[in-house]
């Protein structure tokens, strides 16, 4: 599987490419802002977009949403609990002092246990709420990578003081969920370096 990780936008979010080597269908996960450099990536490396999925609904993490789709033409898929969120962005990111455009609908709401499949590689939806309650993780078992948005961080957790947030739900998610996968499970996050499963097990202050 190919994987591209770009930080984007002034909060530093990651947005993640995936592609499948055999058919070059893709999908992006979290493109939060800077959508040229995104497509210029799409287009480096000969990739069709299949879909667009965010892990939550937070502007940082969906900016650039609009102008990805309209440029692709990808379904845009959400979890159905952060679903509303998509057209808040320009009120939240001002409350930041920074600007977004609102996304359009999604054209899919993900659920736990639900699948997305590009090519001949499939992501697993895992629900893993409490940075928002429409938080998720996307889970790859062939490639044992997983991609936690704000879930999980290396060291850290996500934030639990904005709208939406509970710790308590937070830290059952990361783990009922996210400990439930492979200790040698790479963990690409939201913002910062990716880990592994065993690494945050092992040393994560929040966790132990």
């Amino acid at each position: 599987m190919l994987i591209t990780d770009l930080v984007v936008g002034p909060i530093g979010a990651n947005c993640i490419i995936l592609g499948c080597e055999t058919t070059r269908e893709a999908v992006v996960i979290d493109p939060g802002d800077d959508a040229s450099r995104i497509l210029k990536a799409l287009a480096d490396e000969k990739l069709t977009v299949k879909a667009i999925i965010n892990t939550h609904g937070h502007f940082d993490h969906v900016g650039a949403n609009k102008r990805l789709k309209e440029a692709t033409g990808a379904d845009l898929m959400i979890h159905e609990a952060d679903a509303s969120m998509l057209q808040e962005l320009s009120v939240t990111a001002m409350a930041f002092g920074l600007r977004a455009e609102n996304s359009p609908p999604a054209d899919r709401l993900l659920a736990d246990g639900d699948t997305v499949t590009f090519g001949n590689k499939t992501l697993a939806v895992l629900h893993t709420p409490g940075h928002t309650p429409g938080g998720i993780t996307l889970y790859c078992k062939e490639e044992k990578t997983a991609f936690s948005g704000d879930t999980l961080f290396y060291g850290s957790i996500g934030r639990t003081d904005l709208p939406g947030g509970n710790y308590a739900t937070l830290i059952s998610s990361i783990k009922e969920q996210l400990f439930s996968l492979p200790d040698d499970t790479v963990v690409y996050t939201g913002h910062g370096p990716k880990t592994t499963i065993g690494t945050e097990k092992q040393y994560n202050p929040f966790l132990k």
